[in-house]
């Protein structure tokens, strides 16, 4: 669930719906809530980081609470377990919450209305680093058993490696189901038995792109009939990336864009979509974009703005990739000055270069009447810091060999 998780960054960017990205992830635990009692299902099973972090702010905690309560009232049980995140949580350790299974020893809940047995541990610590499931207790014959985890199966690529087993371990402990947590795309791992990673409910940032939500288990005569996605995200994100063929000018390459906003846009189905957008390519929009990139970036987002109003897409960053159309080994091949400038742009050290231009930035820092800080991370600081970044050396070459170029 990670609920209320910190959305760093977004105070600096004075566009973003900062507290509707917030709230999303309340949206998309409410969504759940509703779903399960629209369906009338017979109970829902969390596998760990309710919350991100050591949360100081009560509202958080009473909000889960009163989603549960609503389950409670129904009479659906909901079960779940602790992760890395919400181990520590002041919150999770003080507010009542009947459904968290034990920290110290694998427990099993017994459903008193279902042939069900739920097996589970929560984390005590932050980082737990053993290996939790060689401990759950075996499976009850008659009834189906499903195994609540929060780990890294076989070490997945790019999380921690909490509570670490393997598939073929999880497979041979005599349970129908695994439901497990900590690794937030949804991933199957196995159908013989079943063993799923369903994903978070609502991603948090860019590199949790797509659709986010739950797993929803079918179950007959003690069998699995059915495991399905179950779509519950209040904001999506996407990572956009758009190929400008060679001969697009720049109003063909702001159509194409468009059209692969609109697609996306519509892929969310309403929801905010949260986007990400790179151009790339060498093409004749290039000299447009590279005349004049902060108007390039302004008119990318007016055509996010006509798809569906100012609130439908925000454009989280927008990076023009974009080259120019020329043929840079003939040019080096040329034995005029132009031929040796072209070769001597494609050997520029960043580092000799940054300290010549610290020099001339200084003094432009001293002339600016805004104050630094006010800059942030701008190029002109990181220059007066004797920084030039790679991007700005290649879009530096790129507009040079394309004024030499064009004579």
């Amino acid at each position: 669930m990670h609920l209320d998780s910190p959305l760093r960054g977004l105070e600096a960017n004075p566009d973003a719906p900062a507290e509707r990205i917030r709230r999303a992830t309340r949206r998309a635990l409410e969504n759940l809530i509703d779903f399960v009692l629209r369906e009338k299902l017979d109970f829902v099973v969390a596998a760990g980081d309710l919350y991100d972090g050591d949360w100081q702010d009560w509202r958080t905690g009473q909000f889960l609470v009163s989603q549960i309560g609503r389950l409670t009232n129904a009479g659906i049980p909901c079960i779940a377990i602790r992760g890395n995140h919400d181990a520590e949580s002041v919150i999770t350790r003080r507010l009542r919450m009947p459904c968290l299974l034990d920290t110290k020893r694998p427990e099993t809940i017994r459903l008193p209305n279902l042939p069900v047995s739920v097996h589970g541990q929560s984390f005590a610590t932050r980082a737990v680093t053993a290996n939790l499931a060689k401990d759950y207790p075996a499976s009850d014959g008659d009834r189906f058993n499903i195994g609540l985890l929060h780990t890294s199966v076989d070490g997945r690529e790019g999380h921690d490696s909490y509570a670490p087993c393997s598939v073929e371990q999880l497979s041979g402990h005599g349970y129908q189901y695994w439901a497990l947590g900590h690794v937030h795309q949804r991933e199957v791992l196995s159908d013989a038995p079943w063993i799923v990673f369903p994903g978070n409910l609502q991603g948090r940032h860019i590199n949790e792109a797509g659709p986010k939500g739950a797993t929803l288990v079918t179950v007959t005569d003690g069998r699995v009939v059915k495991v399905e996605p179950i779509i519950l995200d209040d904001v999506r994100w996407a990572r956009i990336e758009v190929a400008v063929p060679s001969e697009a000018d720049e109003d063909t390459a702001l159509a194409l864009t468009r059209t692969r906003l609109l697609a996306a846009y519509e892929q969310a189905g309403g929801r905010l979509l949260a986007t990400r957008l790179v151009l790339s390519g060498a093409c004749a929009a290039h000299a447009a974009f590279s005349a004049n990139v902060h108007a390039a970036r302004e008119k990318l987002r007016a055509e996010a703005m006509t798809i569906d109003g100012p609130d439908a897409i925000w454009t989280e960053t927008i990076t023009l990739a974009t080259k120019p159309i020329i043929d840079t080994a003939s040019l080096r091949k040329r034995e005029d000055a132009i031929g040796r400038l072209a070769c001597a742009l494609e050997t520029i050290d960043p580092v000799q270069l940054g300290g010549v231009l610290k020099t001339y930035a200084d003094k432009l820092l001293g002339h600016a009447s805004w104050p630094r800080l006010e800059l942030g991370d701008h190029a002109l600081i990181k220059a007066a810091d004797g920084e030039i970044s790679p991007e700005l050396i290649e879009r530096a070459r790129d507009l040079l060999l394309a004024r030499i170029a064009e004579g």
